[in-house]
């Protein structure tokens, strides 16, 4: 576990950031309900909503990584704090269609710097042994954002009878966040732990990191584990009563079964990637529990009463690949160049997270629901192929290096 107090502290507040990130992730879905009926909205316009959230966000990690390098991460996570407190109140405000729209596209601004933010900020602040523990308590503090959104936003609606005094209260949420890490500004001062102090630090023109293969099998790596995870996130619960003729009551604590063992995954996996060399194998061994498990679900040959123990088994597998995932990636990132590359290769997150509803949506049109999970377990499995692949390039440049 974390020793060191200052390292608490600031696992703590990156953390804390990063939750309220991914409550903007739900920021406006909860409240599609009010929404289409008071702006007489149709489902597609409701999706678009999502897609120009996550499309502007995915631009927005690419780019503000560059920023993150040239003037520190501290500011630019102030700014894209700032940028959520602002689209709540635009949404909160919005009289048409456009301004719903205005507010999800400065919510996806907000929303893409956080990554490139956060893990230039750990990988320079926090202690190399800790940094294992740390990619999975920021991890838990995303699936915790999530989990707080739909419970926040659905309870200050039913409260007040308005969905608009939900999204104000959001607003006034993330700017007390923004408080909180301003007042402890001097905790994210910017300084790196040092490990080799004797290896120069060579900039990287923004252009050449483009050109690295390690970057863009990260990219892949993140787009395909994200395109599976849309589809638990978006139709599972439609697929699990077409399969197994269930309530609706069951999926949803399947859900949530899912997304709770996924973070108990996560704080597992930090423990296990301190252990082992690696990282490929803990990605191989977490995504076959969850490709199994996934396969077995869409069979359908288990009752019903089993499929949230199904989910929860693999929730914990995708959630117990993501230390070691992290740590593989940064394996790969240049120094002086973090915010860049996390910046470009979490934005597969959000390609994946935008494409993977169309296909599954297919799915489900075709009355094949059980091809979701299908395809879930075969998107891990290619992802534990390119896992492999980075591992053994990252290997290979380390013995150059050395060499």
């Amino acid at each position: 576990m974390i020793t060191n107090k200052k390292d608490v502290e600031l696992i703590s507040l990156i953390g804390l950031a990063h939750s309220i990130s991914h409550f903007f992730h739900l920021i406006i879905a909860p409240l599609f309900p009010w929404i289409k009926v008071e702006f007489g909205l149709s489902y597609a316009e409701l999706g678009l909503l999502m897609t120009v959230f996550y499309m502007v966000s995915s631009v927005i990690q690419t780019t503000s990584g560059v920023f993150v390098d040239r003037y520190g991460a501290r500011p630019i996570l102030f700014l894209g704090i700032f940028l959520l407190c602002i689209s709540a109140l635009i949404l909160g405000f919005s009289q048409s269609y456009t301004m719903l729209i205005i507010g999800v596209a400065v919510a996806g601004l907000g929303n893409g710097v956080f990554h490139p933010v956060d893990y230039t900020m750990i990988n320079n602040l926090v202690k190399p042994q800790n940094l294992a523990h740390a990619y999975s308590i920021h991890g838990v503090t995303g699936y915790l954002g999530w989990a707080a959104a739909p419970l926040f936003l659905l309870s200050l609606t039913a409260l007040f009878d308005s969905w608009r005094v939900a999204l104000f209260g959001a607003s006034i949420l993330a700017g007390i966040v923004l408080i909180i890490m301003m007042y402890r500004r001097d905790q994210l001062a910017e300084h790196a732990i040092i490990e080799n102090p004797e290896e120069p630090v060579i900039p990287i023109p923004t252009l050449e990191i483009f050109k690295l293969p390690s970057m863009w099998m990260s990219w892949l790596f993140f787009y395909l584990t994200a395109f599976g995870f849309a589809g638990i996130q978006s139709f599972s619960s439609s697929a699990l009563i077409d399969i197994y003729q269930i309530p609706i009551s069951l999926t949803a604590s399947s859900y949530t079964l899912f997304m709770i063992s996924s973070a108990v995954g996560l704080i597992a996996g930090g423990f296990v990637a301190t252990k082992i060399a690696n990282p490929d194998h803990v990605i191989t061994t977490a995504f076959f529990l969850s490709g199994v498990v996934a396969i077995i679900t869409g069979l359908g040959i288990f009752p019903g009463w089993t499929v949230p123990i199904l989910f929860a088994l693999m929730g914990f597998g995708g959630g117990m690949a993501g230390p070691a995932r992290d740590l593989m990636v940064r394996a790969g990132t240049p120094k002086g160049a973090s915010g860049r590359v996390f910046g470009l290769v979490y934005s597969g997150i959000d390609f994946g997270a935008a494409s993977g509803p169309l296909l599954f949506g297919l799915f489900m049109d075709w009355k094949s629901p059980e091809i979701i999970f299908y395809s879930i377990a075969a998107l891990q499995l290619i992802a534990v192929l390119v896992a492999h692949l980075l591992n053994q390039y990252n290997k290979n440049k380390a013995a150059l290096i050395q060499a």
